[in-house]
Protein backbone atom coordinates (compact mmCIF):
# COMPACT_ATOMS: atom_id res chain seq x y z
CA UNK A 1 0.00 0.00 0.00
CA UNK A 2 1.30 3.53 -0.58
CA UNK A 3 1.04 6.46 1.39
CA UNK A 4 3.42 8.85 4.12
CA UNK A 5 5.87 7.15 5.81
CA UNK A 6 4.39 6.87 9.38
CA UNK A 7 7.47 6.64 11.62
CA UNK A 8 9.29 9.64 9.93
CA UNK A 9 5.79 11.16 10.53
CA UNK A 10 5.03 10.34 14.02
CA UNK A 11 9.11 10.95 15.39
CA UNK A 12 8.60 14.28 16.53
CA UNK A 13 6.39 12.70 19.84
CA UNK A 14 8.15 11.10 22.07
CA UNK A 15 7.22 7.28 23.03
CA UNK A 16 8.11 4.60 25.99
CA UNK A 17 8.10 1.31 24.05
CA UNK A 18 6.16 -0.99 26.76
CA UNK A 19 3.71 -2.88 24.81
CA UNK A 20 4.05 -6.47 23.46
CA UNK A 21 3.63 -6.12 20.11
CA UNK A 22 2.85 -7.31 17.63
CA UNK A 23 -0.12 -8.78 18.89
CA UNK A 24 -1.73 -11.74 17.21
CA UNK A 25 -4.58 -12.15 14.76
CA UNK A 26 -5.94 -15.40 15.11
CA UNK A 27 -8.55 -16.54 12.97
CA UNK A 28 -12.13 -17.38 14.70
CA UNK A 29 -13.70 -20.89 12.42
CA UNK A 30 -16.06 -21.36 14.70
CA UNK A 31 -17.77 -18.37 14.92
CA UNK A 32 -17.14 -17.59 11.22
CA UNK A 33 -19.59 -20.55 10.75
CA UNK A 34 -22.03 -19.58 13.09
CA UNK A 35 -22.31 -16.14 11.27
CA UNK A 36 -23.01 -17.26 7.72
CA UNK A 37 -19.99 -18.54 6.69
CA UNK A 38 -17.74 -14.64 6.32
CA UNK A 39 -14.09 -14.72 7.51
CA UNK A 40 -13.71 -13.90 11.08
CA UNK A 41 -10.38 -12.56 12.55
CA UNK A 42 -9.42 -11.29 15.84
CA UNK A 43 -6.78 -8.64 16.83
CA UNK A 44 -5.97 -9.56 19.94
CA UNK A 45 -5.35 -6.02 21.62
CA UNK A 46 -5.99 -7.66 24.53
CA UNK A 47 -2.46 -9.07 24.92
CA UNK A 48 -0.23 -5.96 24.52
CA UNK A 49 1.30 -6.90 28.35
CA UNK A 50 1.38 -4.28 31.25
CA UNK A 51 -0.99 -5.36 33.85
CA UNK A 52 -3.61 -7.46 31.81
CA UNK A 53 -2.57 -5.64 28.70
CA UNK A 54 -5.76 -3.74 26.73
CA UNK A 55 -5.83 -1.04 23.85
CA UNK A 56 -4.89 1.77 26.49
CA UNK A 57 -1.56 0.18 26.26
CA UNK A 58 -0.38 1.48 22.97
CA UNK A 59 -2.23 4.87 23.62
CA UNK A 60 -0.35 5.45 26.86
CA UNK A 61 3.13 5.04 25.28
CA UNK A 62 2.81 8.43 23.41
CA UNK A 63 1.15 10.26 26.47
CA UNK A 64 3.67 8.95 29.30
CA UNK A 65 6.68 9.48 26.38
CA UNK A 66 4.96 13.11 26.57
CA UNK A 67 5.38 13.43 30.18
CA UNK A 68 8.96 12.02 30.70
CA UNK A 69 9.63 14.23 27.82
CA UNK A 70 8.59 17.28 30.08
CA UNK A 71 10.39 15.54 33.18
CA UNK A 72 7.13 14.86 35.27
CA UNK A 73 7.44 12.40 38.15
CA UNK A 74 3.49 12.71 38.73
CA UNK A 75 1.25 11.33 36.14
CA UNK A 76 -3.11 11.84 36.30
CA UNK A 77 -5.78 10.39 34.65
CA UNK A 78 -9.79 10.19 35.19
CA UNK A 79 -11.59 7.46 33.94
CA UNK A 80 -15.06 5.60 35.32
CA UNK A 81 -15.04 3.53 38.64
CA UNK A 82 -13.77 0.53 36.23
CA UNK A 83 -11.95 2.21 33.67
CA UNK A 84 -9.32 -0.14 32.05
CA UNK A 85 -7.32 3.19 31.53
CA UNK A 86 -6.66 4.22 34.94
CA UNK A 87 -5.19 0.70 35.81
CA UNK A 88 -3.05 1.06 32.73
CA UNK A 89 -1.51 3.89 33.62
CA UNK A 90 -1.00 2.74 37.57
CA UNK A 91 0.75 -0.47 36.04
CA UNK A 92 3.00 1.66 33.34
CA UNK A 93 3.79 4.67 35.64
CA UNK A 94 5.04 1.67 38.09
CA UNK A 95 7.43 0.65 35.05
CA UNK A 96 8.59 3.94 34.70
CA UNK A 97 8.65 5.29 38.45
CA UNK A 98 5.95 7.79 38.13
CA UNK A 99 3.84 8.04 40.99
CA UNK A 100 0.10 7.74 39.75
CA UNK A 101 -3.15 9.45 40.88
CA UNK A 102 -6.42 8.09 39.57
CA UNK A 103 -10.03 9.84 39.18
CA UNK A 104 -13.07 7.71 39.36
CA UNK A 105 -16.25 9.29 37.95
CA UNK A 106 -19.71 7.85 38.75
CA UNK A 107 -20.85 6.84 35.00
CA UNK A 108 -23.18 4.04 35.81
CA UNK A 109 -24.53 5.16 38.55
CA UNK A 110 -23.75 1.83 40.13
CA UNK A 111 -22.67 1.24 43.99
CA UNK A 112 -22.88 -2.10 44.68
CA UNK A 113 -20.16 -3.92 46.58
CA UNK A 114 -18.78 -5.81 43.54
CA UNK A 115 -19.00 -3.11 41.37
CA UNK A 116 -16.94 -0.47 43.36
CA UNK A 117 -14.63 -2.87 44.82
CA UNK A 118 -13.30 -5.84 42.28
CA UNK A 119 -12.47 -5.94 38.56
CA UNK A 120 -10.12 -3.25 37.69
CA UNK A 121 -10.44 -1.29 40.92
CA UNK A 122 -8.96 -3.77 43.11
CA UNK A 123 -5.94 -3.72 40.65
CA UNK A 124 -5.94 -0.18 40.73
CA UNK A 125 -5.22 -0.55 44.69
CA UNK A 126 -2.96 -3.30 44.42
CA UNK A 127 -0.70 -1.23 42.02
CA UNK A 128 -0.77 1.46 44.37
CA UNK A 129 -2.39 4.38 42.90
CA UNK A 130 -3.64 7.25 44.87
CA UNK A 131 -7.31 7.47 43.98
CA UNK A 132 -9.70 10.38 44.13
CA UNK A 133 -13.52 10.26 43.13
CA UNK A 134 -15.77 12.89 40.92
CA UNK A 135 -19.26 12.17 41.21
CA UNK A 136 -20.33 12.57 37.54
CA UNK A 137 -20.12 10.66 35.02
CA UNK A 138 -21.08 13.22 32.12
CA UNK A 139 -19.29 16.16 32.95
CA UNK A 140 -15.86 15.61 30.89
CA UNK A 141 -14.77 19.03 31.52
CA UNK A 142 -15.36 18.98 35.39
CA UNK A 143 -13.45 16.27 35.05
CA UNK A 144 -10.53 17.40 33.92
CA UNK A 145 -11.00 20.56 35.77
CA UNK A 146 -10.87 18.70 38.59
CA UNK A 147 -7.82 16.94 37.69
CA UNK A 148 -6.07 19.85 37.54
CA UNK A 149 -6.77 20.99 40.86
CA UNK A 150 -5.46 18.17 42.78
CA UNK A 151 -2.44 18.36 39.80
CA UNK A 152 -2.48 22.02 41.46
CA UNK A 153 -2.04 21.01 44.58
CA UNK A 154 0.61 18.53 43.86
CA UNK A 155 2.61 20.94 42.28
CA UNK A 156 2.58 23.60 45.37
CA UNK A 157 3.93 20.40 47.25
CA UNK A 158 6.92 20.18 44.31
CA UNK A 159 5.68 17.75 42.41
CA UNK A 160 6.07 17.58 38.73
CA UNK A 161 2.90 16.28 37.82
CA UNK A 162 1.42 15.68 34.19
CA UNK A 163 -2.91 15.51 33.58
CA UNK A 164 -3.62 12.93 30.97
CA UNK A 165 -6.80 14.50 29.48
CA UNK A 166 -10.20 13.06 28.64
CA UNK A 167 -12.63 16.13 27.25
CA UNK A 168 -11.77 16.82 23.80
CA UNK A 169 -10.39 20.01 22.65
CA UNK A 170 -6.79 18.15 23.51
CA UNK A 171 -4.14 16.91 21.45
CA UNK A 172 -5.54 13.23 21.20
CA UNK A 173 -1.64 12.04 21.61
CA UNK A 174 -2.97 8.91 22.26
CA UNK A 175 -4.28 8.41 19.05
CA UNK A 176 -1.28 7.88 17.32
CA UNK A 177 -0.58 4.57 19.15
CA UNK A 178 -3.53 3.25 16.57
CA UNK A 179 -1.94 4.92 14.04
CA UNK A 180 0.96 2.56 14.66
CA UNK A 181 -1.52 -0.20 15.05
CA UNK A 182 -2.56 0.47 11.49
CA UNK A 183 0.70 0.05 9.80
CA UNK A 184 0.96 -3.51 12.13
CA UNK A 185 -2.34 -4.65 11.19
CA UNK A 186 -1.54 -3.99 7.25
CA UNK A 187 1.91 -5.69 7.56
CA UNK A 188 0.46 -9.08 9.49
CA UNK A 189 -2.64 -9.46 7.00
CA UNK A 190 -0.99 -8.67 3.64
CA UNK A 191 2.16 -10.95 5.30
CA UNK A 192 -0.81 -13.77 5.99
CA UNK A 193 -2.56 -13.40 3.25
CA UNK A 194 -5.70 -13.16 4.85
CA UNK A 195 -9.11 -12.12 3.56
CA UNK A 196 -10.01 -8.56 5.69
CA UNK A 197 -11.72 -5.53 3.86
CA UNK A 198 -13.46 -4.04 7.68
CA UNK A 199 -12.46 -3.95 10.78
CA UNK A 200 -14.86 -3.50 13.63
CA UNK A 201 -13.57 -1.78 17.00
CA UNK A 202 -15.51 -0.47 20.10
CA UNK A 203 -15.28 3.52 19.75
CA UNK A 204 -15.67 5.55 22.94
CA UNK A 205 -13.26 8.15 24.01
CA UNK A 206 -12.26 7.53 19.54
CA UNK A 207 -8.58 7.47 20.15
CA UNK A 208 -8.31 4.11 18.72
CA UNK A 209 -11.13 4.78 16.55
CA UNK A 210 -9.96 7.42 14.58
CA UNK A 211 -5.98 5.99 15.39
CA UNK A 212 -7.03 3.32 13.67
CA UNK A 213 -9.08 4.97 10.59
CA UNK A 214 -6.59 7.82 10.06
CA UNK A 215 -3.60 5.31 9.88
CA UNK A 216 -5.10 3.08 7.22
CA UNK A 217 -6.21 6.27 4.92
CA UNK A 218 -2.61 7.50 5.41
CA UNK A 219 -1.37 4.19 3.79
CA UNK A 220 -3.89 4.34 1.21
CA UNK A 221 -6.29 1.15 2.60
CA UNK A 222 -9.97 1.71 1.50
CA UNK A 223 -10.91 -1.11 4.59
CA UNK A 224 -13.92 -0.06 6.14
CA UNK A 225 -13.19 0.34 10.27
CA UNK A 226 -16.76 0.74 11.64
CA UNK A 227 -16.94 2.02 15.24
CA UNK A 228 -19.76 0.61 17.55
CA UNK A 229 -20.98 2.88 19.95
CA UNK A 230 -20.13 2.24 23.65
CA UNK A 231 -20.93 5.56 25.60
CA UNK A 232 -22.83 8.15 23.04
CA UNK A 233 -25.06 7.68 20.43
CA UNK A 234 -23.68 7.95 16.72
CA UNK A 235 -24.23 11.65 15.40
CA UNK A 236 -22.42 12.46 18.56
CA UNK A 237 -19.73 10.12 18.47
CA UNK A 238 -19.36 10.56 15.11
CA UNK A 239 -18.20 13.90 15.77
CA UNK A 240 -15.76 13.28 18.26
CA UNK A 241 -14.17 10.65 16.17
CA UNK A 242 -13.62 13.56 13.07
CA UNK A 243 -12.52 16.31 16.04
CA UNK A 244 -9.81 13.05 16.85
CA UNK A 245 -8.86 13.03 12.74
CA UNK A 246 -8.63 16.57 12.78
CA UNK A 247 -6.36 16.61 15.60
CA UNK A 248 -4.49 13.63 14.14
CA UNK A 249 -3.43 16.27 11.19
CA UNK A 250 -2.42 18.31 13.79
CA UNK A 251 -0.06 15.85 15.42
CA UNK A 252 1.38 14.61 12.60
CA UNK A 253 1.74 17.57 10.17
CA UNK A 254 0.29 15.48 7.36
CA UNK A 255 -3.40 16.52 6.39
CA UNK A 256 -5.68 13.71 5.26
CA UNK A 257 -9.04 15.88 5.69
CA UNK A 258 -11.22 13.15 6.56
CA UNK A 259 -14.84 14.36 7.02
CA UNK A 260 -18.44 12.88 8.28
CA UNK A 261 -18.53 10.87 5.23
CA UNK A 262 -15.13 8.68 5.86
CA UNK A 263 -16.50 8.13 9.51
CA UNK A 264 -18.52 4.96 10.20
CA UNK A 265 -20.54 4.94 13.49
CA UNK A 266 -22.98 2.53 14.62
CA UNK A 267 -24.83 2.45 18.14
CA UNK A 268 -27.39 -0.32 17.63
CA UNK A 269 -26.97 -2.39 20.89
CA UNK A 270 -25.51 0.74 22.76
CA UNK A 271 -28.92 1.13 24.62
CA UNK A 272 -29.18 0.98 28.11
CA UNK A 273 -26.35 3.00 27.67
CA UNK A 274 -22.27 3.14 28.86
CA UNK A 275 -21.21 -0.09 31.35
CA UNK A 276 -25.00 -1.12 31.36
CA UNK A 277 -25.48 -4.65 29.79
CA UNK A 278 -28.09 -5.69 27.46
CA UNK A 279 -29.47 -8.87 26.28
CA UNK A 280 -27.68 -8.42 22.72
CA UNK A 281 -24.34 -7.98 24.27
CA UNK A 282 -24.78 -10.80 26.63
CA UNK A 283 -25.32 -12.90 23.94
CA UNK A 284 -22.18 -11.73 22.11
CA UNK A 285 -19.94 -12.27 25.26
CA UNK A 286 -21.78 -15.65 25.12
CA UNK A 287 -20.60 -16.68 21.62
CA UNK A 288 -17.47 -15.35 21.68
CA UNK A 289 -16.04 -17.52 24.96
CA UNK A 290 -18.30 -21.06 23.60
CA UNK A 291 -17.23 -20.57 20.33
CA UNK A 292 -13.62 -19.35 20.51
CA UNK A 293 -12.59 -19.32 23.93
CA UNK A 294 -12.34 -15.42 23.70
CA UNK A 295 -13.35 -13.54 27.00
CA UNK A 296 -14.73 -10.56 26.25
CA UNK A 297 -15.50 -7.58 28.69
CA UNK A 298 -19.35 -6.09 29.25
CA UNK A 299 -18.66 -2.67 28.69
CA UNK A 300 -16.41 -2.08 25.30
CA UNK A 301 -15.05 -5.26 23.70
CA UNK A 302 -18.44 -7.37 24.28
CA UNK A 303 -20.64 -4.55 22.97
CA UNK A 304 -18.74 -3.98 20.22
CA UNK A 305 -19.09 -7.55 19.33
CA UNK A 306 -22.47 -7.50 19.87
CA UNK A 307 -22.88 -4.39 17.10
CA UNK A 308 -20.37 -6.28 14.78
CA UNK A 309 -22.94 -9.59 14.81
CA UNK A 310 -25.66 -7.53 14.19
CA UNK A 311 -24.30 -5.23 11.47
CA UNK A 312 -23.24 -8.59 9.52
CA UNK A 313 -26.82 -10.15 10.21
CA UNK A 314 -28.78 -6.34 9.20
CA UNK A 315 -26.31 -5.02 6.77
CA UNK A 316 -26.01 -6.71 3.08
CA UNK A 317 -23.12 -4.82 1.95
CA UNK A 318 -20.81 -5.83 5.11
CA UNK A 319 -22.15 -9.58 5.35
CA UNK A 320 -19.71 -11.42 2.86
CA UNK A 321 -16.74 -9.33 3.62
CA UNK A 322 -13.75 -10.33 5.45
CA UNK A 323 -14.30 -9.11 8.69
CA UNK A 324 -11.26 -8.18 11.87
CA UNK A 325 -12.69 -7.98 15.29
CA UNK A 326 -9.98 -5.41 17.34
CA UNK A 327 -10.21 -7.00 20.98
CA UNK A 328 -8.85 -3.99 22.88
CA UNK A 329 -9.04 -6.17 26.01
CA UNK A 330 -11.26 -4.91 29.26
CA UNK A 331 -11.21 -8.54 30.74
CA UNK A 332 -10.56 -7.17 34.56
CA UNK A 333 -14.00 -5.06 34.35
CA UNK A 334 -16.14 -8.84 33.75
CA UNK A 335 -15.41 -9.41 37.52
CA UNK A 336 -16.91 -6.20 38.71
CA UNK A 337 -20.40 -7.50 36.54
CA UNK A 338 -20.61 -10.88 37.12
CA UNK A 339 -24.17 -11.34 38.29
CA UNK A 340 -25.59 -9.24 35.14
CA UNK A 341 -22.90 -11.43 32.65
CA UNK A 342 -24.51 -14.47 33.53
CA UNK A 343 -28.33 -13.23 34.35
CA UNK A 344 -31.16 -15.59 32.83
CA UNK A 345 -28.75 -17.49 30.98
CA UNK A 346 -27.18 -21.26 32.29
Amino acid sequence: MNGPDLAALLARHARVRLAHLPTPIDPMPNLSRSCGGAALFVKRDDCTGIALGGNKVRQLEFYLGDALARSADTVLITGAVQSNYVRATAAMANRLGLRCHIQLEDRTGRDDVLYRSSGNVLLDKLLGATLHYYPKGEDEAGADAHLHEIAARLRAEGAMPYVIPLAPGNPPLGALGYVCAAAEIVDQVCSAEQDVEQLFVASGSALTHAGLLWGLRALGSAWRVAGICVRRKAPDQKERVMEKLSGLDDLTGHTLGLGAGDVDVRDAVLAPGYGKLNEETRGAMSSAARHEGLVLDPVYTGKAMAGMLHALRTDTDLSGAGTLFVHTGGQPALFAYGDDVLAERD
